[in-house]
């Protein structure tokens, strides 16, 4: 009988040694965070998330997760704490994101160029950028893509903003605002990305740039994939896999456009709630070029910008900058 009882007490130690080593694989199974914004101008993150295909590229030995942000900074904390590996970000942020880690966060792939428009209110009387002296400009978020795109037009009007000496109010408003605050007169004009433009637009507004007169003729980056250089050099593997299926829904998006919008659109139903006009995507998607090239000047000419607005204290060598490939 003791030795039936040391038997099945054996036994059920070796049980309880084989779950827990079951467990600890199972703990370290690789994962994958990837951050992005329910937005048009991160078209290939709403159309992966939708149609799965990073985790089936990636496979079980890979847990795959999605966590959407509203603003660039508060998923440049997300990438510092680690809680993201892999981001869909505005070029700005992402220099940003750069600098202040001093090169661990760099810019893996290009996503989407252009995608903003600078509008006004019908009886504003502004026609060109000049006319918006004396006037209130709405841009996004202060120091973001946008903001930086009117201060370069400002510059280049021989304008300024009222905090630095000049006639021109810049007013950071949620873009969902824009249109309330034109109808009651607070806002004469707004630099926005799409869909806000296209929105405004329809609602009323007067285009006075388009995508291609805002900066660099609109071959600037709006939005950037950037990675955490750990995370890089950890998973090779994975970031290769990640890039080859980034570049997969760029391709699906160019060219079966239709199709792809119907599939983002029904992402952002999924995930906010609210869908987009079939007019409104369309003509957002008129003025985004949906792209994996990096515009390394247009990102190194924005870090000049921040820097000279205090938003960085250097501007970035682009051997830190960059994902060498």
């Amino acid at each position: 009988m003791k030795k039936k009882w040391l038997a099945a007490a054996l036994m059920t130690l070796l049980a309880v040694g084989v779950a827990g080593c079951g467990n600890k694989q199972n703990s370290e199974k690789a994962e994958l965070h990837v951050g992005y914004f329910n937005n048009v101008t991160h078209a290939q993150a709403l159309l992966m998330k939708a149609d799965g295909s990073l985790e089936d590229s990636l496979g079980e030995d890979v847990d795959v997760s999605w966590t959407a942000f509203n603003a660039g900074p508060a998923e440049v904390e997300a990438l510092f704490a680690g809680d993201i590996d892999i981001g869909y970000i505005g070029p700005v942020p992402a220099v940003s994101a750069n600098v202040k880690s001093k090169g661990d966060v760099q810019v893996l792939s290009g996503a989407t160029q252009a995608g903003a428009a600078l509008v006004a209110r019908e009886d504003s009387g502004i026609q060109s950028v000049k006319d918006l002296s004396g006037k209130t400009v709405a841009i996004p978020q202060i120091g973001n893509t946008q903001h930086l795109c009117l201060l370069n037009l400002l510059t280049e009007n021989s304008l300024k903003p009222v905090t630095d000496g000049g006639d021109v109010t810049v007013s950071a408003v949620a873009n969902a605002d824009v249109a309330n605050m034109m109808d009651r007169g607070d806002v004469d004009a707004a630099l926005v990305p799409e869909p806000w433009a296209s929105t405004l637009l329809k609602q009323g507004a007067e285009l006075v740039l388009d995508y291609d007169q805002v900066f660099m003729d609109g071959k600037y980056d709006v939005a950037v994939v950037v990675v955490r250089k750990e995370y890089m050099e950890e998973h090779p593997d994975i970031v290769e896999a990640f890039l080859k299926e980034h570049g997969a829904a760029t391709t699906r998006i160019v060219e079966d456009t239709d199709v792809s919008l119907t599939t983002l659109n029904e992402e952002l139903l999924s995930a906010t709630g609210k869908s987009l006009g079939e007019d409104i995507i369309k003509e957002a998607f008129s003025r985004i070029q949906v792209s994996t090239v990096i515009n390394e000047e247009a990102l190194m000419k924005f870090a000049d910008i921040s820097k000279g607005q205090g938003f960085i204290n250097e501007v970035p060598e682009k051997e830190s900058l960059f994902v060498k490939k």
